[in-house]
C-alpha cells in the first residue's frame, strides 16, 4: 500500500523507487547546491534583520549576517536530519535535506528561507516508524533553538550595540513615526528571558529582538517547531496523533484544531480592521489553515499497519504536545504604522 504524505518539513513520494532513482552524483548535488544558496540568502536576511531591509551592501559587509544563517541552517539541519536517521532507523528510504532559500523581497517579511524538506522514497508501512520519523524531527529541532536562545540569552551585548544601530532608541521621539514589527512571545522564550538574563543586561522588547541575531533565529526555530506539531493531516503532529491515537481520534483532534486556527486567523484581522488595544491572533493563521486544508490535508492517510505503539512513544509524544504548548505564539507577528 502506498501512501503520500507532504509537509513543510517532511514529504514523501509514491512514485518507485527502482524506476526513479536519481544518479549518485544527483543525489548530493542538488542538496549541496540548495544549501550554499540558502546559506547566502540566509546570510542576507541575518545582515537586513541588523541594519534594515533594503539596505545595500558590500560583499564583506555581509559577515555580520553569518551569526545569524549559522543558527538557522543548524536548527532547519538538526530538524531535517532528525526525520533522516530515523528514516534510515526503520529501513526507510530518504533523501539528504533539501533546503529552500528564500531571497530579499520588499514588503515580505524574509527569514533567508522557506524551511527544509526530506524526501522518503516509499511508504511508511507501520505506526511505529511513522512515529519515530514524525516526531524525531521537532524534537530535535526544539533541543537545537533551545540552545540557540539559551546562548543569546546568555550573552546579550549592552546597551551600546542597539544604539549602534537606532542612536535615538533612549529618547522620548523614537517609534513614534513609521512602520513597527514586533514578534509575539511564546510561553518558553519568555520563561527563558527570564531564566537566563541577569538585571544588569539590557534584554530587548519584542519590536527589536530581532536585531539580536541569536534570539531572533531561537524564536524562529520555535515557531516552525510549533507549525510542525499542529496535529493535522500530515504534519509532524498529524504523524504523531494519527500513531497515539488512531484515525478517528486524529480526525477529531484536527478538526478541532483547524477551527482555532480559523479562529485566530479571522481575530488577527478583525483586530487589525478594528485598530484594537490588543492583539488578537495573526492573519496569518488563516492562510495557513487554507493551505493545511487544500494542500496537507486535516485527515491523516491510513497506516498499512495499525498496531499500537509502545508506552515510551507515548511518553515521547506527550512531550512533543508540551514542546507545542511551550513554542505556540497565538500572535507570532503584529504589524503596525
Amino acid at each position: 500500500m502506498s501512501e503520500n504524505y507532504n509537509d513543510p518539513f517532511f514529504s514523501h513520494d509514491q512514485k518507485n523507487v527502482d524506476t526513479v532513482t536519481p544518479s549518485e552524483k544527483t543525489k548530493f548535488i542538488i542538496p549541496v547546491v540548495l544549501f550554499i544558496v540558502t546559506f547566502f540568502t540566509t546570510t542576507l536576511a541575518g545582515a537586513e534583520w541588523i541594519r534594515g531591509f533594503g539596505t545595500r551592501f558590500e560583499f564583506t559587509e555581509l559577515i555580520v549576517g553569518l551569526p545569524y544563517s549559522i543558527s538557522i541552517l543548524f536548527i532547519l539541519a538538526t530538524h531535517e536530519f532528525g526525520h533522516y536517521f530515523a528514516s534510515k532507523y526503520h529501513g526507510v528510504k530518504a533523501t539528504l535535506p533539501y533546503f529552500i532559500p528564500f531571497p530579499s523581497l520588499e514588503g515580505f517579511l524574509n527569514f533567508g528561507t522557506m524551511g527544509a524538506v526530506i524526501k522518503t522514497k516509499q511508504a511508511i508501512g507501520n505506526k511505529k516508524a511513522l512515529f519515530d520519523i514524525g516526531v524525531s524531527g521537532p524534537i530535535a529541532g526544539f533541543f537545537a533553538s533551545l540552545l540557540i536562545l539559551i546562548y543569546g540569552f546568555s550573552n546579550l551585548p549592552p546597551q551600546e550595540y542597539i544604539l549602534s544601530i537606532h542612536p535615538d532608541y533612549f529618547t522620548a521621539e523614537y517609534g513614534k513615526a513609521g512602520l513597527h514589527l514586533e514578534f509575539g512571545t511564546s510561553l518558553l522564550y519568555y520563561i527563558l528571558s527570564q531564566v537566563f538574563t541577569s538585571a544588569n543586561d539590557f534584554v530587548p522588547p519584542m519590536n527589536e529582538m530581532y536585531h539580536y541575531p541569536y534570539l531572533c533565529v531561537g524564536w524562529f526555530g520555535l515557531f516552525v517547531t510549533a507549525m510542525n506539531l499542529i496535529p493535522v493531516g500530515q504534519l509532524d503532529g498529524g504523524h504523531i496523533t494519527y500513531a497515539m491515537f488512531g484515525e478517528k481520534n486524529q480526525v477529531t483532534v484536527a478538526s478541532i484544531s483547524m477551527i482555532i486556527l480559523f479562529i485566530l486567523g479571522a481575530g488577527g484581522i478583525v483586530s487589525s480592521l478594528l485598530e484594537l488595544p490588543f492583539e488578537f491572533g495573526w492573519s496569518g493563521w488563516l492562510f495557513w489553515a487554507l493551505i493545511l486544508y487544500f494542500f496537507i490535508k486535516v485527515k491523516h492517510p491510513p497506516v498499512y499497519d495499525d498496531s499500537e505503539i509502545d508506552f515510551k512513544r507515548k511518553v515521547t509524544g506527550y512531550f512533543s504536545y508540551l514542546i507545542f504548548i511551550l513554542s505556540f505564539s497565538p500572535s507570532p507577528f503584529s504589524i503596525t504604522f
